[in-house]
């Protein structure tokens, strides 16, 4: 069977494939010749890697992209990781959760990422060592990994808890198992597979400056917080457990400390009608007490275990039709400034569990095939960053040109730094500068007096630390950098601190930060 795999992968190589269409064919053609049935590309990935090893090929990178799986998992410039968080008593009582026996508060057992968690017993190391092996045994660089923990309000869990499930998630990428977080910290900053982002979740009324101090301890760079409405009277209709005040002065806290923060939001709740939704988006980027970074849109839907699957039973709610869902998010994509990404569209629940309301899982591709090429076109980050256009584009990043945008949020001044193609449909990569209103003053000590960097993100498929040849390493991130530092210096800021990710503080450090509490700082002349 190797040798057969060989013989293929050799003939792939010197066929010189174009395209995706022309490597199926080739693939095939070459499966028959050797009388086996078409073999998986992690096989072939496997072989590929062999053969450059012991110099019997020569790298070829268009073949190494075809062959890749879910090319996607590693196209935004990092290879994502989502792991979940143990069963555990959660806080709210909202109407619209499944509460499955033996599951965190609103997910369900057969959700992929669930249901890896399970065959894991919930184990940290255990679920990032398979999804490790799982994008290696797929051709994606893991040189830069984002983990994302998952499960539940993870300010509801204790202290012992969250501190060693994040030290065995670090021990998972280190290949080596430490004795406490603050070592397994420091060795993932030379490690080979380097945690360049943490998010975790949980509700507005959990975050405080203590909570989001000890967040920046566990490594914490993004924030996913339960928002689902801005309107009081649907949050207390779905017993949600707090108000539109309270949401908008979490988000002034996680941002006064540097973090991202995305919303996870939720149209068509009991409660709420068209009309409102759409305002609710509106309000949430014309409003800057609100102004989210990212954006999860979760359209509610009626699922078994849940309090409103009896109300669903009894008649009390209706969800949208298909066709009135898609207008509305069509309506919604309208609204999402450039300097904003929709994360998601749509919750990943396997449509047998869903009773009613939206089951179309390929909602957003749907959507995106429709306005694509129109004056609806999405302008969000993720329908416009490079690792998405580029595939089969001649878009050239030489051409790109600096943009600046600037908005209220949160009681500061946010700088949205880009760098995109000319007609700004192509986003090559960007920076997000904070300076508080009240610089001065600020809860973490080291942040009092800086201009704070909350995100610097190159876009184009991942590279392999040392590697130059993609979009990662043209030095756009430097010079965003650079700029970065400019403004400040022009407003009369002495310092300007970075949240930065565990694995990216050697990169801050070479160009002059250093490490001061939990930021990398750097004093501008």
């Amino acid at each position: 069977m190797n040798e057969k795999l060989r013989t293929i992968v050799k003939e792939l190589v010197k066929t010189r494939v174009k395209n995706r269409e022309h490597f199926v064919n080739v693939k095939r053609q070459l499966s028959n010749g050797q009388k086996m049935a078409s073999p998986l590309n992690s096989d072939l990935i496997r072989v590929y890697n062999q053969l450059i090893k012991t110099k019997q090929i020569k790298e070829d990178k268009n073949l190494e992209l075809l062959m890749r799986k879910r090319q996607v998992r590693s196209l935004s410039g990092v290879a994502v990781i989502t792991i979940i968080t143990k069963p555990y008593p959660c806080p709210g009582k909202c109407i619209y959760c499944p509460d499955e026996s033996g599951m965190p508060k609103s997910y369900l057992s057969n959700e992929p990422a669930v249901m890896r968690a399970i065959m894991n017993d919930w184990d940290p190391f255990k679920q990032v060592s398979v999804r490790l092996q799982s994008l290696k045994n797929n051709g994606h660089p893991t040189d830069k990994i984002e983990i994302i923990v998952l499960g539940g309000t993870w300010s509801a869990y204790t202290k012992p808890y969250q501190t060693h499930y994040l030290k065995r998630t670090l021990d998972a990428l280190n290949g080596r198992t430490a004795k406490t977080l603050e070592q397994a910290q420091k060795w993932n900053e030379t490690t080979k597979h380097r945690m360049v982002g943490l998010t975790l979740e949980t509700r507005p009324n959990f975050i405080t400056p203590t909570e989001l101090s000890r967040m920046r301890m566990l490594g914490c760079t993004r924030i996913e917080m339960g928002v689902q409405n801005t309107f009081d009277s649907v949050l207390k209709l779905n017993k949600r457990g707090n108000t539109v005040k309270q949401i908008a002065e979490a988000t002034k806290l996680v941002k006064t400390a540097g973090f991202k923060i995305a919303y996870h939001t939720m149209p068509n709740l009991p409660g709420s009608n068209l009309k409102m939704d759409l305002q609710m988006y509106k309000d949430l980027f014309n409003d800057q007490r609100f102004q989210p970074d990212l954006l999860k849109i979760y359209p509610c839907v009626v699922t078994r275990d849940s309090v409103l699957y009896d109300w669903y039973k009894a008649g009390k709610f209706k969800p949208y039709t298909d066709k009135q869902l898609k207008n509305l998010l069509i309506k919604i994509k309208q609204v999402i400034p450039k300097y904003v990404r929709i994360i998601r569209l749509v919750r990943d629940i396997p449509e047998e569990s869903i009773i009613a309301g939206n089951k179309i899982t390929n909602l957003r591709q749907i959507i995106q095939d429709e306005i694509k090429d129109t004056p609806k076109a999405c302008k969000c980050i993720r329908c416009r960053e490079a690792g998405h256009q580029i595939q089969n584009s001649k878009f050239k990043i030489q051409n790109s040109k600096f943009f600046i945008k600037k908005y209220k949020a949160s009681d500061g001044l946010e700088y949205f730094l880009s760098f995109e193609s000319q007609d700004e449909t192509v986003l090559y990569a960007f920076l997000r500068l904070r300076i508080n209103d009240d610089i001065n003053t600020n809860f973490i000590p080291e942040l009092k007096g800086a201009a704070l960097i909350r995100e610097l993100h190159t876009y184009g498929q991942l590279a392999p630390l040392g590697k130059t040849e993609k979009v990662q390493h043209l030095g756009l991130g430097k010079s965003l950098m650079a700029k970065a530092e400019e403004i400040a210096t022009k407003e009369g800021i002495k310092k300007i601190a970075v949240i930065s990710g565990i694995g990216v503080r050697q990169y801050y450090g070479k160009l002059g930060y250093q490490l001061e509490g939990t930021y990398m700082v750097k004093k501008l002349d």
